[in-house]
């Protein structure tokens, strides 16, 4: 199983962090490489929250489903989806840091195909330029949460 940590701490309260990362619809409108949102379920984030996500990667668009599988408000959520013949588990964690909160995005992928398991070493070749995108995801919501200014 493949696994890419990073983390990012962002000088904004907890629950204003929280509330961001699970504002899913909006997520579009944050982070540059997000571009479209497809909510398949309707109300607040909860377990079996799915959606459709429409992002850049590796210079192409891809459109990817995706579902709360874990929910901890103010903790942690877990995103489960499946490409390729992989299973990805990403699960952020939320810390509050005296008046900032860490944030530490951790994701694993496993295959759940042969073929999939044939490309286990390409994976791991790639596995740099995904810590690359997920950390630039954070950096997008962290500058956007900071230039809402403390609490």
């Amino acid at each position: 199983m493949a696994r890419i940590f990073v983390s990012q701490l962002i000088r904004a309260p907890l629950e204003r962090v929280f509330a961001a990362f699970t504002d899913l619809p909006r997520s579009a409108e944050i982070i540059p490489a997000i571009k479209r949102i497809e909510m398949l379920t309707d109300g607040p984030m909860r377990i079996g929250t799915r959606w459709r996500e429409t992002r850049v990667m590796f210079g192409k668009e891809a459109t990817e489903e995706m579902a709360i599988s874990d929910l901890r408000p103010n903790q942690s959520y877990t995103v489960r989806g499946e490409s390729c013949g992989a299973e990805f588990l990403t699960e952020l964690r939320f810390t509050p840091q005296g008046e900032a909160t860490l944030v530490e995005m951790e994701t694993r992928t496993r295959p759940l195909t042969f073929v999939a398991w044939l490309m286990t070493p390409l994976g791991w070749l790639m596995s740099g330029m995904m810590k690359k995108c997920l950390a630039e995801d954070l950096e997008a919501m962290r500058r956007h949460l900071e230039a809402q200014g403390p609490g």
